[in-house]
């Protein structure tokens, strides 16, 4: 029985260390990651680490200010995603009559006219995936922030998911500029940009941005600190 405790508590004690261990980050131990090509490198000092030694780009231990530079482009962001879906994208003229449409306006006359996958189109990449990236990004802030040390990889994988889906944003201009392409085919149509675009445009740059701000290596920060296991 004596021997089964000793065990036991080897055992515990190895689990405990295991965990510990995976807990440890690059920057605990005096490394630093390249964001280009993930190279650990050791840096040249504290205050200027350097430059990559693969890839030559700029080392830093973690982005400075990330935090308040992501949640100002987040709230920016935000403030204009309401012109952008309550303002005119563009002004329909037909036979000497104008008819502004907004983005929600523009699906719904889509839908009605038969062209329901360009509905779709434009719904999801002019107003599901700017709000969802708001959404996603808004989560990481609040939860690095509160120093979470839960779901980390799935926080990781979500913010790689955003990360992605900033290099297709210019989609969703692509969209409305192929939307508008298509009414100018029509007999005697013309269209003309709404203040809408603009807003619209500005969401669109915005939320890039801020996906480019935010250093994800925040995000298992915390669970080194608490010496919680990463996950």
């Amino acid at each position: 029985m004596k021997q089964q405790g000793i065990a036991g508590a080897m055992q515990a004690q190895g689990i405990a260390d295991a965990r510990k261990a995976e807990a440890v980050s690059a920057a605990s131990v005096g490394l630093v990651s390249c964001e280009a090509c993930q190279l650990l490198s050791r840096p040249a000092n504290v205050h200027e680490p350097g430059y990559c030694r693969r890839c030559g780009e700029k080392l830093e231990f973690r982005r400075p200010r990330s935090i308040q530079h992501t949640w100002a482009l987040v709230v920016a962001a935000a403030i204009c995603y309401i012109p952008a879906n309550a303002l005119p994208v563009f002004t329909t003229t037909t036979l000497g009559e104008e008819e502004p449409d907004t983005i929600l306006s523009g699906v719904a006359f889509l839908y009605t006219s038969g062209s329901w996958p360009l509905a779709l189109i434009v719904l999801v990449a002019s107003v599901m995936i700017p709000l969802g990236k708001l959404a996603a990004l808004a989560y990481l802030l609040i939860t690095v922030q509160r120093g979470s040390v839960a779901n980390n990889r799935e926080r990781t994988q979500l913010y790689r998911i955003v990360e992605f889906i900033g290099r297709w944003s210019m989609l969703d201009v692509f969209v409305a500029a192929f939307t508008v392409a298509l009414v100018q085919l029509a007999p005697l149509t013309s269209v003309a940009p709404g203040a809408g675009v603009l807003f619209f445009a500005a969401v669109v740059v915005l939320t890039m941005l801020a996906a480019e701000t935010f250093d994800a290596r925040l995000i298992w920060d915390a669970g080194v600190r608490h010496g919680a296991p990463h996950g």
